[in-house]
């Protein structure tokens, strides 16, 4: 039977349409269930805290269980492969962190890789570290602390919480960019360092400031500055080391991401609820207790974000021939 022209081609529009309204359906549809987050650090650090948070507000927001699972271990390596073996409907996300981008270099293999293996959703918030230190430490600003590490070669120790680190990172970044001789001590964790920290143990660290905010503003420790390129609202009178060393900046940030191949539609739908909860004065308010500044953007942005920092850590562990413990 031969169809009339005009019927012919309502049919081929309605059929053609058809996907657009299948994918539209399946995010109105989203979630059904429950929802892993899978977070790849002990409950209570701040990555934990973040994925919490956001949990929440997704919860409340799409009227499912966001529920946060904790698969500590190796730096978020076994927490990330949960993820890239998860099917990829939107049921099982990441809560990703700057350790995403050093793995990449800092294990010489990795049984994914995650650019590849891990899509972009969302930025959450980015955070500086402090530069910090013990006040029997005469440096009271980050000129000083040059002058004193290259009077004294070797002399000043800096606490790092593990080998590949953020806060290590950081150091050997600051270490690079002025040609001071520190030396390392290594924890296992960020409890231990603290404690050696304060009782002058150690002379200096880069934590993230949500750790030693507390122990600043008591006076148990110096801040000396902070390593985001701008200054940080929780300390609006310590400057940042790139006002002394041009080009330096390190920074903290957490994400969520999804395993590949998750449908766009779904992607695009927890962006939006996400960007929803960054915008929201009581998260915002929330996650600067944390030290954070919000990240807004969309999944590119945040890809963006991963795919520099990535590049970024390999040239410092390369540089200092860092190898994982």
């Amino acid at each position: 039977m031969k169809l009339p022209r005009r019927k012919f081609l309502h049919l081929a529009a309605d059929a053609a349409a058809l996907p657009a309204v299948s994918r539209i359906a399946r995010a109105q549809a989203y979630p059904s269930r429950p929802v892993r987050i899978v977070v790849g650090f002990a409950a209570g650090g701040p990555t934990d805290i973040i994925a919490r948070l956001i949990g929440q507000w997704l919860s409340e927001r799409l009227g499912q269980q966001f529920v946060i699972e904790n698969r500590p271990g190796a730096a978020g390596k076994i927490a990330t492969e949960a993820v890239v073996r998860a099917p990829p409907d939107g049921y099982t996300l990441l809560q990703v962190s700057t350790s995403a981008a050093i793995n990449a270099t800092l294990y010489g293999k990795l049984n994914y890789d995650f650019i590849r293996d891990i899509v972009p959703v969302a930025g959450i918030i980015r955070a500086p570290g402090v530069v910090v230190v013990n006040p029997t430490v005469s440096a009271r600003t980050i000129p000083e602390l040059i002058a004193y590490a290259k009077a004294n070669p070797g002399k000043l120790t800096m606490a790092s919480p593990g080998t590949g680190s953020s806060p290590h990172l950081a150091g050997e970044l600051f270490k690079t960019m002025t040609g001071v001789n520190i030396t390392l001590v290594s924890y296992r964790g960020d409890a231990p360092a603290i404690t050696d920290l304060l009782a002058g143990q150690v002379q200096m660290m880069i934590p993230a400031p949500a750790a030693f905010i507390e122990y600043i503003r008591a006076g148990k420790v110096r801040a000396l500055a902070v390593t985001t390129s701008t200054r940080w609202e929780g300390l609006p009178d310590i400057p940042t080391v790139s006002e002394f060393v041009p080009g330096y900046e390190a920074s903290f940030w957490w994400g969520v991401g999804a395993p590949k191949n998750t449908p766009a539609e779904i992607m695009d739908r927890l962006n939006k609820e996400i960007n929803a909860g960054l915008a929201d004065p009581k998260m915002k308010a929330r996650l600067a207790d944390l030290g954070g500044t919000v990240l807004p953007g969309t999944p590119a942005d945040f890809g963006k974000l991963i795919a520099d920092e990535t590049e970024k850590w390999g040239k410092v562990i390369q540089a200092a021939n860092i190898k994982a413990e």
